[in-house]
């Protein structure tokens, strides 16, 4: 009880299809389709972006390690 039956839903169904027409829903169900799409395609962007900046956090901090050891070599070879 309270719950929605298959046959209200086959009516419901029916009275949106008078009411809209099958082109109208179809151009419809196709917009919301892209829609989606662009929607994933703006999310998967922004992964590929944050791990394209991390990668670059990463390479520079181990340049400036990099680096840090090649000036104390430098520095052990003028003290000798």
């Amino acid at each position: 009880m309270g719950g929605i039956s298959i046959w209200q839903l086959v009516i419901i169904a029916v009275i949106v299809i008078l009411l809209f027409g099958t082109k109208k829903l179809r151009t419809l169900g196709s917009d919301l389709g892209s829609a989606v799409k662009g929607f994933k395609n703006a999310v998967s962007d922004e992964d590929k972006s944050k791990e394209k900046s991390e990668d670059t956090q990463a390479s520079l901090a181990n340049n400036s390690v990099d680096q840090k050891t090649e000036s104390e070599a430098v520095k052990e070879k003028d003290q000798a």
